[in-house]
Parts: C-alpha cells; structure tokens; sequence
C-alpha cells in the first residue's frame, strides 16, 4: 500500500462549491467528495479558484486543490477512483549556480550582461540575471515608473506628449497601463509563471493572485511592484539608467555573412551624452512600439521579418450591461451590496467571429470597469488602449474590437519587413485628423457604424478616454476612413454576431473609439529556438537575444514576463559555456547547471 508518509501533495481538480459558501465548507465538501475522515487530510491548499457562469441559475466557484494526507491512507487507491495525481513541483530552479556566477563575473574581461527595457519582459529578464549573480545592466528610454505616471497623466489632461515618457516607454512598459491581466494561455512546464506571480507577491500585489483563475491587478498596484522589482535588481547588483535610449548597435562581421555583438551606442536623451558600452551579451526587450530601434536593427543587418497584427477599434458598454448578460439574476453581478461579487467581480468577455470576406474579428484586452486610454507614443497620432485598475469599479467595460491582418496587406516582404509600422502611422495619423488634430480620438456610436452615418450625439454610454472624444463617421461613407474597407466590413458583420452572445452589445449608444493599432509588434526579430546550442539568439547576430512583445514572442504581461526569464537563463548558459570554453585549461573550470 502507497502512503502519505512522504507528505506529498496531491492535486485534485474541479471541486465545486457554491459562490456564498463558508470557508469551513470546502473541507467538508473534500472529505464527502474523498469519502475520509477528518484526520484523514492532513492538509488542503488552494492552487486554483474560478467560478463557472454558463448557467446563470448556476453560478459556482471551480476549485483545484493540494492535498496531503494521512499515513494509512492508501493514496494508489484513493488516486485512482477519484483522478489524484501528483503535485506538480513547481519551485524554481537556478540554471547557473552561485559559486559559477561568481566565478564568471571574477574572471578578468567580465562584460556584465546589457537587458534593453524595463516593461515585464526586461525586468524579469534583468531580475534573473541579477539573481544568478550576473550584475545586469538595466537600459531604459523613458523614466521611472512615478514621473512617467505624471508625464502620461499631464499628456492625457493637457494633449501635451513626453515621446519618451508616455503609455509605451518608460519603466513598467505598456502593461503598466493596462487592466494588469495575469494569466497566459502560453505552455509553461517550467512553472515560470509561478515565479513571476510570487516574485509580484513580494513586491506588494494581492495574494490572490496566486489562487483566482484570471488574475490581474490593475496599474495602480503595478506602479508598486515595478519598483519593487527595480530595487530587487538594484539590491542584487544590477545597475538601472534611465532616459538611455539606444542609438546603435556595434557588429562584427563573421565570414559566414552574419554578425556577433559587441557593444552599444546610447544617448541620455535629457543631456544628450552619448557612450559606447562593450557587451557581448544583451537582451533586447523593447516591446512593441520601438519603431526606431526596429529601423536600427534593419539597417545594421539584423534579421526582422514582418509578422500579422491586428488593428481595430475599442468599444465601451455600461459594465451593468456585460453583468447582467454574464451572471443574469442581479444577486450575481457587480456592485450589489449582498457582496458575493467580492469572489466573482465585473463581468468579462471573450469573442470571435469569422466574416464573410475571411477576416476574423475577435474581442481584445477586455478590461471590466475600465476606462479607454490614449497610448500613443509620436506627435500627431491617435492610438487608444484600455485600462482598469485593481477593483474593476468605473461605470463601462471596453475591449479592443480587433481584425487581423496580414503582411501582405500592408505591402511588407522580404525586401520591406517593416511595412507595417509604415501602416500603423497611417492609420494612426488618420485617427489624429478625424478627432480634430488636438489628441481627441475619433468616436461613433455603434448604431450609426453599422449604418454608416455620421454620429451626433451621445446616448447613454459616457466616453471614457481622455483627452476627450470626436463624434465622426468612422466607415468612411461621409468622411475619412478610419480603418481599411475590409477592417469595417468585418466589424459592421461581427458587431450583430456578438449581440446575439452578449444582449445589448450590439445597442445603439454602445461607443467605438478609434484607433487601435498596437495590439502586438508588427515585426518578429528571429531568433533560435530553444533547444539549439545558441537558443533564443538572434539567427544572425551572435550575443543579441530579442525577447517580448517587441520581438514578436509574447502577448501580454505574463507571457512577456515568461519569455524574458527564459531569455535570461538562455543568455546565462550561454556565458557561462563561453568562459568554460576560453578556461579549459585553467585549473577550476566552470561548470553548468542544466
């Protein structure tokens, strides 16, 4: 008989209980469910709650547990008629151990590792680094996190924009400002995801996040951790320069016609100094509004390729509507003062709908009790975004209501891979004109879009984007088109297809915000994948590692904070093998931890 004296968890999936239960209630419904005695578990632990609200009679919470248990029970049993399996280890383990990272950084000609941008990629990447030792170099064009807040807050108020201090640049990086979503649907066998939820703990976000199935924690409480991660770095022997914006790379050619790295050219872009510093080693995690740096890397020689992205409009109910046609009977849904929404919160949506003329529509960083944001990043262009803060309470939700295109929609090859951003301008500037050229963004209600006609009043749905909103025809038929024929016929067709999903999503006074159009990077920076000897490198530029959103390898907060763990071990193994291979011959060589 297998038994418990181990005391290994064991994982057991989808117990449900309802919304208003009591804490003791959960224990009782295991030991039912198991068919033990109370002195029989040993221990419970939530791993994972969410809430199922496909009947709306019905609503639950979904439970995924850790159980330990007593030495006579007999788990092989007990595993097999309720379908236990075994807890994950989910601890992090280090690729690099201490003593080798002191012996790398000891070793005369020690180039510290350089980490380009402080969004979630750079910052896990560079923490990382700094906690194998390896004393990371932190370049970042904007500011910190505090002064970026107030120079996106003056330009939001006052249509008065810092280029390099603004929703994309600066400490924190995009998601910064943003609902702070945590959850990814990307594979994750290393339990990275867990780390970068644990490492947030630390800096101050809500426990929860570790348990609620779609975590997230609004910009308010992000503006916390960020600096929290900073000062881990910093702490750990990292070094962070802010407003360094890099101007060039320094390349040497190989004979097989590709490159290796060596150096960086920066500029301090308040004073104007410029400095040279020598790497072999960087992580270039720049997200994905970057363009120069993107046209830089063109031009050295730097394999990018232009990848699909999609572009769209943002759309804003009255949150009461997306509740009621989520959770129906009012008990359920936001804001009602008996306070079971306290375990479900604002009601979200996800969405898709494939159009007639092949182009898919699909919903886009939906933020519940939100708020539409201005997030461009260049003088004389209109981008919007959503964002939320931690609990979920403005009057409307909104959501990106986004097409994908393709790279030969705009006109990108192998000759012109950054055809795309070229796109985005455009349409970008457009929005600019049809909002009045002042940073208002150009808006019309649904009803009207769907008809084609110029709105002219608002109805029940209060714009929430700031500076402030145009009313316009954004189809074209009266003025300028917002967004590519083929773009709005897609929407005119999705946006009756999602009422039918979600009642009143399709109403009259329903209010798109237009433009979107950083969704993701319009260009991917190839790199090797993971099991190549020079894995998550650039394919033809040796020491350069893309990472993130920028790179065209993640999606989101987590995701992007994911792949810029994996970036780091990656460029640790790969230091670490170089020295190993330059010290053969020394007395003590290095070794690597796989």
């Amino acid at each position: 008989m297998m038994t418990s004296k181990t005391a290994l968890a064991y994982r057991l999936l989808d117990l449900k209980l309802p919304l208003d239960h009591a804490p003791e209630d959960l224990r009782a419904e295991v030991l039912s469910y198991l068919r033990l005695s109370d002195e029989q578990v040993t221990n419970i632990h939530v791993h994972r709650r969410g809430y199922d609200a496909r009947s709306k009679s019905n609503i639950h919470f979904i439970y995924t547990l850790d159980i330990t248990f007593a030495a006579d029970v007999d788990i092989a049993l007990l595993a097999s008629l309720n379908g236990l399996q075994a807890t994950p280890d989910m601890t992090y383990k280090r690729v690099v151990s201490q003593e080798n990272a002191k012996a790398l950084t000891a070793r005369a000609g020690f180039e510290r590792p350089v980490v380009i941008g402080t969004g979630p990629c750079g910052l896990f990447a560079a923490l990382t680094l700094a906690q194998l030792g390896l004393n990371p170099l932190v370049l970042e064009r904007g500011k910190a996190v505090r002064e970026r807040t107030k120079d996106t807050w003056g330009f939001w108020r006052k249509q008065v924009l810092q280029e390099e201090s603004n929703v994309q640049f600066g400490e924190g990086g995009a998601g910064t400002f943003s609902d702070g979503k945590l959850w990814s649907q990307v594979k994750d066998p290393h339990h990275l995801g867990r780390k970068v939820l644990q490492e947030m703990v630390k800096g101050g976000a809500p426990d929860e996040i570790l348990v609620v199935s779609k975590p997230h924690i609004g910009t308010f409480r992000l503006v916390k951790v960020v600096e929290y991660l900073r000062g881990e770095i910093e702490r750990l022997g990292g070094e962070i320069r802010f407003s360094t914006r890099v101007e060039d790379v320094v390349l040497e050619n190989n004979s097989a016609g590709d490159h290796t790295l060596r150096g960086l050219r920066t500029i301090d872009v308040l004073s104007g100094e410029k400095q040279e510093i020598s790497t072999s080693h960087v992580v270039l995690a720049i997200g994905h509004s970057a363009r120069d740096t993107f046209e830089m890397l063109h031009a050295r020689g730097v394999f990018v390729e232009a990848k699909p992205f999609s572009i769209g409009f943002r759309i804003e109910h009255p949150q009461g509507v997306i509740d009621r046609a989520r959770f129906g009977d009012p008990k359920f849904y936001a804001g009602h003062p008996d306070k079971i929404v306290e375990h479900v919160g604002a009601a979200d949506y996800k969405l898709v709908h494939h159009a007639k003329n092949g182009r898919s529509v699909y919903s886009f960083c939906m933020c519940p009790g939100g708020t539409v944001v201005a997030a461009t990043s260049e003088v004389g262009c209109v981008v919007t975004n959503g964002m939320s803060q931690y609990s979920r309470n403005e009057r409307n939700a909104n959501a990106g209501i986004v097409v994908e295109i393709k790279p030969a929609d705009f006109g990108a090859d192998a000759a012109n891979p950054l055809a795309g951003i070229a796109f985005q301008r455009q349409l970008e500037s457009g929005a600019y004109k049809l909002g009045g050229e002042n940073y208002f963004a150009p808006a019309q209600l649904v009803g009207d879009f769907l008809k084609g006609r110029i709105s002219t009043k608002l109805g029940e749905v209060e714009p929430s984007y700031k500076p402030g909103v145009l009313l316009t025809d954004l189809t074209g038929s009266q003025s300028q088109q917002a967004l590519p024929g083929y773009a709005i016929a897609a929407i005119q067709e999705a946006l009756p297809a999602f009422g039918k999903q979600i009642k009143g999503f399709d109403r009259f006074d329903a209010l798109l915000t237009g433009v979107e159009t950083r969704t993701s990077s319009p260009i991917r920076i190839r790199r090797h994948v993971e099991k190549d000897p020079l894995a998550y490198q650039s394919i033809n530029t040796r020491g350069l590692f893309p990472a993130g959103e920028g790179a065209g390898y993640a999606g989101g907060i987590m995701s992007a904070a994911m792949d810029g763990i994996k970036v780091a071990e990656a460029l640790a193994k790969d230091m670490a093998r170089l020295t190993q291979d330059a010290a053969k011959l020394a007395a003590r060589p290095l070794v690597v931890l796989f």
